[in-house]
C-alpha cells in the first residue's frame, strides 16, 4: 500500500474558461442568454432540460427528477456514461418507450420493491419520486446557474424539493435534495441516489469502479439463475472490497468489468466510517474519461454494486449510494436494522425536513490513469489521485459538502 503523502503526483488540472447556455457561444451573447437556461428539448422521447456551464452539458427530466445525461462540452462523439435503456433496447430490436428509468435516478421514499400491502395501495417500485412530474424553476446569479425541481408524494406524504447547481467552467454538478414529512409522526425512509452506467462508458473488460469502503457483502439468493444471467457471486457472503467470493469458489474482482459477459452482480458495500465524505467512481481508460461522486456519509453509508452484464454487451452497472445496503421495502430495511454496525435506514421526523447533498464530477483524465485511490476537496478542488502511476487530476469546485 503506498500511502498518499509518499508518492510524487504528476498534477492535471481541468479548467475552462469561458461558459455558455447550450448552443450559444462564450462572451456577452451568453451573458444576454442567461435568461434562457436551462434550454428545453426531448430526451430519449421525454420532455427533457439541458445545463450547460462551458465544461459540461447536463441534461435532465422534470418526470421523476433523473439525471438522463452528462457529457463534456467540447467532446464531439458526446459520450455519457450514464445507462440509457431506452436506446439499449432500440439497439436490441426490443420496443423502446420513454422512461424516467434512465442515468441517474432518484429513489425515494423506496428504494427497491414495496412490501404487498404497499403494493396493493399503489406504491412503485423505487419509491414515487420515480414517476412523478416535478415543477421547475431556474435562475442565475453570477457565474452560478441553479435549478430546482419540486414535487409532492401523495402516497408517502412527503415533498421533495431537488437543487441542481452548476458554476461556470467547472466539471462539477452540485447536487441538494430536501425531503420534508408532511405528517405528524416520526418515520423509516428508505433513499436510494440510483447512479447508473451503461454502455458504451460501460466496457467489457476495460471500465473499473473504486469506491471508499471495505466492508462488503453479497446479495442473499436461492436460484442460481435470474432472468437477467447467470449469478456469478456466492450468496450472502462478507467480503474485503474488491475481492467477492464466486460461486464456483474463485475470487471476483468486483472493480473490473467482465471480459465474457453473461453474468448477473449484486453487492453492499459500507463506506470507510472514519471518512466525513465518501466517494465513488467509474473510470474508463481507454477513453480516459471518469465519472465520480463525493457525498456525506452520515447521509448515504452504503454502495450498492448492481450489474448487468449479459451476452448482448449491452450493459449496466449501478453505483448506487443510499440509505440501506440493498434495495428492498422499507418493512425489510427496518427489520434488519442495521449491517455491520450500521444502520439500514434513516429516520425523518414529524412534520420536519431532511437534507443530503453531493457532489458529481465527470472529466478526462491522463493517458495510463488506471485506477482511484483516493478522492477528497482541498483549497478548492476536487483531487483524484491513482497512485499507482503517481497522477493525480484536479478540478476546481466552489462547493464544498
Amino acid at each position: 500500500m503506498i500511502s498518499a503523502s509518499s508518492v510524487s503526483f504528476v498534477r492535471i488540472s481541468v479548467m475552462v474558461p469561458c461558459v455558455a447556455l447550450l448552443g450559444m457561444v462564450c462572451g456577452n451573447a451568453a451573458a444576454q442568454a442567461a435568461a434562457d437556461l436551462p434550454l428545453s428539448g426531448v430526451y430519449e422521447g421525454s420532455p427533457s432540460l439541458t445545463l450547460s456551464n462551458g465544461a459540461l452539458d447536463l441534461t435532465f427530466l422534470p418526470q421523476g427528477a433523473s439525471m438522463a445525461s452528462v457529457t463534456l462540452r467540447d467532446d464531439s462523439e458526446k459520450l455519457s456514461p450514464f445507462w440509457n435503456p431506452v436506446r439499449m433496447n432500440r439497439e436490441s430490436g426490443r420496443k423502446a418507450n420513454p422512461s424516467s428509468a434512465t442515468g441517474h435516478m432518484l429513489c425515494v421514499d423506496g428504494f427497491g420493491p414495496p412490501s404487498p400491502d404497499e403494493k396493493k395501495a399503489g406504491l412503485p417500485f423505487n419509491g414515487e419520486a420515480t414517476s412523478q412530474p416535478f415543477e421547475v424553476h431556474s435562475s442565475k446569479s453570477g457565474s452560478i446557474a441553479e435549478v430546482t425541481l419540486t414535487a409532492k408524494l401523495p402516497i408517502v406524504q412527503e415533498a421533495v424539493t431537488r437543487t441542481i447547481r452548476m458554476v461556470d467552467g467547472e466539471n462539477v454538478v452540485y447536487v441538494e435534495t430536501q425531503l420534508e414529512n408532511l405528517m405528524g409522526f416520526d418515520r423509516p425512509v428508505n433513499w436510494g441516489e440510483h447512479a447508473t452506467v451503461g454502455t458504451p462508458f460501460l466496457e467489457s473488460g476495460v471500465t473499473v469502479f473504486d469506491m471508499s469502503g471495505e466492508r462488503a457483502h453479497t446479495t442473499e439468493y436461492t436460484q442460481a439463475m435470474s432472468p437477467m444471467g447467470d449469478r456469478r457471486l456466492a450468496p450472502g457472503q462478507d467480503f474485503k472490497w474488491p475481492a467477492a467470493p464466486g460461486r464456483d469458489g474463485t475470487i471476483v474482482d468486483m472493480r473490473q468489468t467482465p471480459g465474457s459477459p453473461h453474468y448477473v452482480d449484486h453487492v453492499a458495500t459500507l463506506m470507510d466510517p472514519l471518512r466525513r465524505l465518501a466517494w465513488v467512481t467509474a473510470l474508463n481508460p481507454k477513453e480516459q474519461r471518469i465519472l465520480g461522486y463525493l457525498f456525506l456519509r452520515e447521509d448515504f453509508p452504503w454502495v450498492q454494486t448492481w450489474g448487468s452484464y449479459p451476452p448482448s454487451l449491452k450493459l449496466a452497472r449501478g453505483m448506487e449510494f443510499a440509505t440501506q445496503p440493498f434495495s428492498a421495502s422499507r418493512r425489510d430495511a427496518v427489520t434488519e436494522g442495521s449491517m455491520f454496525g450500521a444502520p439500514t435506514y434513516r429516520w425523518l421526523p414529524a412534520k420536519s425536513k431532511i437534507t443530503t447533498r453531493f457532489l458529481m464530477f465527470y472529466a478526462r483524465v491522463p493517458q495510463d490513469f488506471t485506477k482511484v485511490d483516493d478522492v477528497r476537496i482541498e483549497n478548492g478542488h476536487i483531487i483524484v489521485e491513482d497512485h499507482t502511476t503517481h497522477k493525480e487530476i484536479q478540478l476546481a469546485t466552489a462547493w464544498n459538502l
